[in-house]
């Protein structure tokens, strides 16, 4: 693989989704020239991202989606109204879960999109999810659970490992369906699996949760702790598909709550309590990168400090994720893309749990897809 991050600066620059959200975030979408522009591509390559959608709603804020030509209009006009549908879906499986767990007296979290929709901060922009990601205490787990149940949420596997797996290892239970509406719901007590490497506390994340007005019992993480799980959950698993996506979220965020303020130093501290500099420093360094988010080289340079990487680990992150992190779609992918992948998806498991715990697992997940079986 290719070392560094120079090999890739062109190619970022070639790509017509990153240049479109970069020049959103200079603020200079009114420089395009909305006759000539490659829409066609822009499409494909955001719809591979799941970033259709957002790409809609900031056109229409730039107030340029009706001066485009009718097709390209008509295909961002009904990723704006998917995006609509989702957002009101989201709250309210928000509000169902709200009162399967307050008629119980469960306090949770919300997390990731069903966040930012309900609070509807610039991640919220066309952001489009499936589940709705929840966060209880612990000790809480097994009555939020039979309370769900009540509501018609249950587990949509009864496969003993897999049962095993999550309450054993992870920082989940396993996914509950609901009955009718067949949403999917993933109920955390913390961010991060307790055998992984990383332990933040979640008592650290409850004590600065901020409450939603009007219901009391639910909560959202405070905008940093918002950010700093947004890169810890982006850096730790091994799916890049949305990635970008994702970068993006980051993006949006940093500018809107740290950008703003200049609160770099809020953002590094509460990193080191919560022992999450890794992520942070990966989260500042390639969104800089990629999308140009206005982080000074003293901030970067400060948050690999404390993140403890040797430069042999910063060149091989730097060749895994820039491959990773660029759009899936065909007319963005560099050599190596494939191998990246892989490995990332290889390393999160070793993130996750010890090698003990490890090693079966993977036998095991890759006899299940060899045999059609696997549906974890």
């Amino acid at each position: 693989m290719q070392r560094g991050s120079e090999a890739f600066n062109g190619m970022f620059d070639r790509i017509v989704l990153i240049q479109f959200l970069r020049l959103y975030g200079k603020q200079a979408l009114h420089r395009l020239d909305v006759s000539n522009y490659p829409w066609e591509l822009l499409i494909r390559q955001a719809r591979h991202a799941n970033l259709l959608s957002r790409v809609a709603v900031l056109l229409q804020e730039s107030d340029l989606l009706n001066r485009l030509p009718e097709k390209p209009r008509l295909h961002f006009c009904n990723a704006m109204r998917l995006a609509e549908a989702n957002a009101r879906s989201s709250n309210w499986e928000v509000r169902q879960v709200y009162d399967a767990l307050h008629t119980a007296d469960i306090e949770f979290l919300l997390l990731k999109g069903a966040a930012y929709i309900w609070l509807q901060n610039d991640a919220a922009k066309g952001r489009l999810f499936s589940d709705t990601d929840i966060m209880v205490e612990k000790v809480h787990l097994e009555l939020a659970e039979r309370s769900l149940a009540r509501k018609a949420w249950f587990g949509d596997s009864y496969d003993r490992y897999k049962q095993r797996y999550y309450r054993k290892w992870m920082h989940e239970i396993p996914p509950l369906r609901h009955i009718q509406r067949q949403t999917t719901l993933d109920v955390h007590h913390t961010i991060l699996p307790p055998t992984s490497r990383l332990k933040p506390k979640p008592m650290q994340l409850w004590d600065s949760a901020v409450p939603v007005e009007q219901m009391p019992g639910l909560f959202t993480l405070s905008p940093i702790d918002m950010i700093l799980h947004s890169a810890t959950h982006l850096f730790h698993e091994g799916e890049f598909g949305q990635g970008l996506r994702d970068i993006s979220d980051l993006d949006l965020l940093l500018r809107q709550y740290i950008v703003a303020n200049d609160d770099w130093s809020s953002l590094l501290r509460r990193s080191i309590e919560l022992n999450l500099e890794r992520p942070l420093f990966y989260a500042l360094n390639y969104a800089a990168q990629i999308l140009h988010t206005p982080i000074s080289k003293s901030t970067i340079t400060e948050a690999g400090r404390l993140a403890r990487l040797n430069p042999m680990q910063r060149r091989w992150m730097d060749a895994l994720f820039l491959r990773a992190l660029a759009p899936s779609h065909s007319s963005c992918r560099v050599k190596g893309y494939g191998l990246a992948c892989w490995l990332l998806y290889i390393r999160s498991h070793w993130l996750r749990m010890p090698v003990h715990l490890l090693i079966p697992h993977l036998f095991r997940k890759s006899w299940m897809r060899l045999t059609g079986k696997d549906n974890h």
